[in-house]
Formats: C-alpha cells, structure tokens, sequence
C-alpha cells in the first residue's frame, strides 16, 4: 500500500470515527472486540478499493477527488435526504435558508437543455434592465454558457459581490442575442405572496419557508386586515408544491394561528434531536375561518403546519394527499466552508402520527387541476380555473370554519 493511500485512509478512517462519536458517544467504550475487528475489515476493504482505483482507473484521480467522493458516497447512502455539501453547495443552501443573496434577481430553471428564465424578481437589477421571462441565457460576461451542467454553474456566475458588474447575453424570440450591463445587489426573495380574493377574504401563498417567512407571513395578513377594514372573515393559506425548508419557521407560521398546544415532536438518537413545539397564546386571524391547501407537491415543513393545523381542529385542509416527508435534516459545517446535512430525527403531528412515506389526508379531497397552481414568481391566482381554490373560497362563503372535520 501506498504512503499516499495510507495517508487518505487514516484520513477517511478519522473522520468517520469523529462522526460516530459526535452522535453515539464513545466507540471504544460500548464496541466488542467483534465490532473492532469488523470495523478493521472494513477499513482494509475501503484501502484496497483506493488503491485499485489509483492504480488502474482509465484517468488518473487525485487524493481530493478520491476521499470527497467516498464522503459523498457514505452520506448519501444512508438516505435519500442525507448529504455531503461541498463549500459552493453550502453556500447556495444558505441562501436558500435565509432567503437573500447577492446577484440580479431571477428566476431560472432549465428547460430543454437551455438555461431560461422564468421570471425577474420585482425591482431587482434584471428587472430594471429588461429581462423578461422565456429569455435564453446564452452567456455570462462574454462566456459561453456550457451544453452540460449548466444551471448551477450559471447560478454561481451570476452570483457576487454587491455593486459588481456583469453582462448577461440572452437568446431572445424575434429579436437574437441581447446583452444586458447591470450590477449586482442584495436581493431578498419573497416567500410569501398574498392578495385579497373577495371583501373580507385574504388569500397567502408560501412557496418555501425560509427564516423569514413568519415575518413575511405576519405583514401580508396585516395588509390584508387593513384592506379589509381591520377584519378578514376568512382566509385561503396556499401550501400546494412548498417543498419546505426550515422547520423553526414551520413551527413559527402554525403558532400565527394557534392559541395553544403542541405542534410538532421529534425523535432522534440524540438529545438535540429530540424535541418538542408548542404554540403561545395569540391567533393573528382571531379565530376567522382559515383553509389550508395542499397537494402532492407539500412537503416536511408544509406538512407540519397543515398537520398541526388540522390535529387542533383549526383549519380545513383541502386538495390531494401531501408528499410524505417526515424526517427532520441538520445542516452540520465541516471545515473550510463545507458541510453535511444529516437526517437526524422523525417528526410526529400533534396527535402522534408520523406521516412519513404516508402524508397528510386532507379533509377534503379536490384533485389537481392542470395547470394549476403556477407558483412561478410570476404566477397569479385564478379563483375560477384552479379547481382547489374555487372549492376553498366555496367553503369559506357558506359559514364559518372552524374545524379540520367540518363538511
């Protein structure tokens, strides 16, 4: 065996050892001499595979590569949740947390191989330059955006320093190749959206939950309150394709409507990891009629709310069955800006179901209507052709709602 292999499986070998005894305490202590030796068998097998691939790979791969991409392979496998995040990986989740960054404001996503934007964000530098939605990105300060992999290289270009320039080229219809000159700034990307559907009745949608979202969420039903007179008799909470993201902020938007009780449990190996929320007393809608909208789509955070909100017999949860996700990820750093994010306990509604692989039944089932709903940034509600919602403001206008169980 190499010294250079040697060097990277004392490497992996510590670090796996570090893991273990962050979460179950002593190794030494609790394994039997059978656990060693099977550990020293393990270690053996991982320095061979090492060493053949060093050796006899079509390309040479170095040490770095090498021991990242058994790290990967470890946290990956262990669900499909878990995660090795490399320093550019932890950056962008980050972001994703806190709900701003620094860049131009848009929307993209890849679409037919080509990197395409769905939408500027309002006031944002791309706004104000006239990017529109459908444009191609093509290039970024003159380079050619690559056929392959290209989402997330372009995200990370167009990513900076506040005040810095950069020129976009976008492949526009009817028009070619336009450059676009702006410069990057702070930009918050708004997780909820909110609009008044009828006198008195206020409608909030939440793509994702970031940090800020119970904030978010506390303005925009005030707005609709003044709207309204200082009164909303009822009011349609949008969860259909929210993903998720932080669980506190879960935790904090089903508190805005509860008075008390518990909203979600967890259960882990460990003591962090075990834990309960409870609600404090003060329901930001005083008790009006509340229904909460759900799909396929409405995922961990997303569930714990509709979940809460249903066990307390305070909202109406109407739509499809939701996605099912009910274990909770810790985002661990790791030295020089990388990190893992780890499945680290299983979450319990308040009446003690795990919903995992399983979901939250609404109350009322309407299905999915096509098309519907568009929760691009552009994206706008449609009270008539979306189905869910058009049955929700149904409800809403016969009599109060109060309970999870009314029909």
């Amino acid at each position: 065996m190499s010294l250079k292999t040697r060097a990277i499986l004392v490497v992996v070998v510590g670090a796996v050892l570090g893991f273990s005894l962050s979460f179950s305490g002593s190794l030494i202590d609790d394994a039997t001499p059978d656990r060693e030796r099977l550990a020293q068998e393990q270690a053996r097998l991982l320095a061979e595979v090492l060493e053949l691939v060093k050796q006899d790979y079509v390309e040479p791969v170095d040490d770095a590569t090498l021991l990242e991409s058994a790290i990967r392979g470890m946290v990956g496998d262990l669900d499909p949740h878990s995660q090795y995040l490399d320093a550019g990986e932890y950056r962008d989740i980050r972001s994703s947390t806190t709900g701003s960054y620094t860049g131009i404001g848009v929307e993209v996503d890849e679409v037919n191989g080509a990197v395409t934007v769905v939408a500027p964000i309002a006031g944002s530098p791309a706004a104000r330059a006239g990017i529109r939605s459908g444009d191609q990105i093509v290039a970024v300060d003159g380079t050619p955006i690559d056929s392959t992999g290209s989402l997330r290289q372009t995200i990370g270009q167009l990513r900076g320093h506040a005040g810095s320039r950069v020129t976009l080229t976008v492949l526009r219809a009817d028009e070619g190749a336009v450059d676009y000159e702006m410069r990057r700034q702070k930009i918050h990307v708004a997780s909820v959206h909110h609009e008044l559907l009828a006198p008195a009745v206020g409608y909030v949608r939440i793509s994702q939950f970031t940090e800020s979202t119970p904030s978010e969420l506390g303005s925009a039903v005030d707005q609709l309150q003044h709207q309204s007179n200082g009164m909303l008799d009822g009011l349609v909470l949008d969860l259909r394709n929210n993903p998720g993201g932080v669980l506190d902020a879960a935790v904090d938007v089903s508190d805005l409507f509860l008075d008390s009780g518990l909203i979600v449990s967890a259960d882990g190996r460990t003591e962090e990891a075990r834990f309960t929320r409870s609600a404090h007393r003060g329901d930001i809608l005083d008790g009006a009629s509340l229904v909460v909208l759900v799909n396929k789509g409405s995922a961990s955070a997303s569930e714990i709310v509709a979940g809460a909100l249903q066990d307390h017999n305070r909202a109406l949860v109407l739509g499809t069955s939701t996605f099912g996700k009910g274990l909770v990820q810790t985002v661990m750093p790791l030295s020089r800006g990388r990190a893992i994010k780890l499945t680290t306990s299983r979450y319990f509604t308040p009446s003690g179901d795990s919903i995992h692989e399983v979901g939250i039944t609404p109350d009322v089932f309407v299905d999915d209507t096509p098309g519907f709903p568009d929760f691009s940034l552009a994206g706008t509600t449609d009270r008539e052709a979306d189905q869910q919602l058009a049955e929700a403001m149904e409800y809403l206008r016969i009599g109060p709602v109060m309970h999870s169980n009314a029909q």
